[in-house]
């Protein structure tokens, strides 16, 4: 796996940033105006741009540190998408025998999307079974770094539901950083372009 550390970018950097989900779609039309249209992935991914309004000196200071440390395209680190951060009562697989399950949340229209929750925030997240709340380190463990709920004793058919925040797993898509000093105290960075990792 590339090189991931588990940093947030600056919230209030990552409020106000302009993107979402997006698709690759194959679509073929033939000579009759018809036609075909070919999904070529599970699920969304997340990009965003997050150059908005104008930095005081202290903000470009530490942007410009985080993208040094980032090394540009090369480390990926934790987002927060200000848009959709957040779970309540979302229903997990019951893993029973097995001990592991994932953290999701699924989005429906007609259809259903799942999407893995990987990169779950520390202190927020409860498990529940059966409505009545578990236990951190009794009943189950967590891992921040990957969304993988354990259970302690699984019990067959028992319905399991999360709800908590999550970060976003991401890196800059872009390894040129090009920012301006539009006065003494205000500077701006052009594009910031971010792009959800996908595993």
């Amino acid at each position: 796996m590339a090189a991931f550390d588990e940093v947030q970018l600056d919230t209030a950097v990552s409020e106000g940033a302009s993107g979402g989900p997006t698709y690759n779609t194959v679509v073929i039309v033939t000579s009759s105006g018809q036609e075909q249209r070919i999904g070529t992935w599970g699920v969304g991914r997340l990009m965003w741009d997050v150059a908005h309004g104008q930095k005081t000196p202290a903000q470009m200071t530490a942007l410009v540190a985080f993208f040094r440390a980032r090394g540009g395209r090369a480390r990926g680190f934790r987002f927060k998408d200000w848009t959709d951060y957040s779970v309540a009562g979302q229903a997990l697989t019951n893993p029973y025998p097995a001990t592991a399950m994932q953290l999701v949340k699924t989005y429906t229209s007609s259809v259903t999307e799942t999407r893995k929750i990987l990169k779950p925030v520390s202190g927020t997240v409860t498990i529940l079974k059966n409505a009545v709340a578990l236990v951190l380190t009794t009943d189950y463990t967590i891992d921040y770094t990957t969304g993988i709920v354990t259970l302690v004793a699984p019990v067959n058919g028992a319905a399991y539901t999360w709800s908590g925040q999550f970060d976003v797993p991401v890196r800059f898509d872009t390894d040129v950083m090009k920012y301006s000093g539009d006065a003494v105290t205000i500077q701006s960075w052009n594009s910031i372009p971010v792009v959800e990792l996908l595993y």
